[in-house]
């Protein structure tokens, strides 16, 4: 197995599914906490380790926005951006799309200006420092107060950075009741803006929200698409367009969606033929990185190199990289 994981460290890599908040180290959530003292998360390493242990998706949400009421300025736009680049470009993780979430920060009172020219200068940071390429994506939080999705849109068509491919949907899928017209809209719009319709679904609902992102969305990509192995026909879907689903397994245990790991759909979701990404969420949350899912897939699920390599070469593309980067990218995991 230690060749294995060698193999596993040196595959070269790209991350679709990652969360700016999320992505925070737990040195970094650290040193904002202890940069806003008045905030409710905890300002100490093993208080802050325990804060982390999450009863339900509920609770990982409330923890979430705990630790996004410590982004309070560009400064600290910055300093997560820089910390998810240097950490990801450690695992041979040569490209991320990096979910952002603007009505956040927006709530906290930072202008939508600010923090996209925060984006545009640690995206050009981190090419600089570690050699890695950065895009974003800007993503609906359906449990938030406010005009979540007048936000959001705005910020995406208004004030993008330079490198937004996307437009998403997250938080918990059960607040979406009640707003599926005004969401459509908004992806309409984006969608006509040149964005890509990337939302979640299917992590914590069944079906139904998978098929409402894929024909009320357009959903180019999905992000988790767990429940989708509960309907046959949504399974023959997905198979038939190969609309890729990007899966976080580590996640999924540690917010109460599967009971242990060994009951992930992912293998199922592979014998069926569907299109799989492996992706890591909110690595320091759930005490887990990128290179740590694809040791997932091979312990627990027993993938070997071609199977691994395969996950590698999906990612690339599913991405919204260019045509040459893509095959820039699938040499170096043919070569490793």
């Amino acid at each position: 197995m230690s060749d294995l994981h060698a193999f596993i460290d040196a595959l070269p890599k790209v991350e679709l599914h990652v969360h700016l908040v999320g992505s925070a180290s737990v040195p970094t959530v650290l040193e904002l906490a202890r940069r806003h003292p008045d905030g409710t998360v905890p300002a100490g390493e093993r208080e802050l380790r325990a804060f982390y242990a999450f009863r339900d998706f509920p609770h990982f949400a409330e923890v979430y926005q705990a630790v996004n009421a410590l982004v309070r300025d560009p400064e600290d736009v910055a300093t997560l951006v820089l910390g998810v680049a240097r950490d990801l470009a450690a695992q041979n993780v040569r490209y991320v799309e990096l979910t952002v979430t603007p009505h956040a920060h927006r709530l906290v009172g930072m202008p939508p200006a600010a923090v996209t020219e925060a984006l545009d200068i640690a995206a050009r940071q981190a090419r600089e420092r570690y050699g890695i390429r950065m895009a974003y994506i800007f993503d609906i939080p359906a449990d938030l107060p406010g005009d979540f999705i007048g936000d959001t849109l705005d910020q995406a068509l208004a004030h993008p950075p330079e490198n937004l491919v996307g437009f998403g949907l997250a938080g918990i899928e059960q607040a979406r009741a009640g707003h599926t017209e005004a969401i459509r809209d908004a992806f309409r719009a984006a969608r006509a803006a040149g964005l890509r319709s990337l939302p979640h679904a299917g992590e914590m609902t069944g079906p139904e929200t998978i098929w409402e992102v894929v024909e009320g969305l357009g959903a180019e990509r999905i992000g988790h698409g767990l429940s989708c192995v509960q309907d046959p026909r949504l399974v023959a879907h997905l198979r038939e367009t190969q609309i890729p689903l990007e899966v976080c397994p580590t996640s999924n245990v540690r917010t109460g969606q599967i009971p242990d790991i060994a009951a992930h759909p992912l293998p199922r979701m592979l014998e069926e033929g569907l299109f799989v990404t492996l992706n890591s969420d909110d690595p320091p949350m759930f005490d887990t990185t990128l290179t740590g899912e694809y040791r997932v897939a091979a312990d627990v699920f027993g993938l070997g190199r071609a199977e691994l390599a395969a996950l590698a070469r999906n990612a690339v593309t599913a991405s919204s990289l260019d045509e040459d980067a893509k095959k820039s990218i699938i040499h170096e995991i043919d070569a490793t």
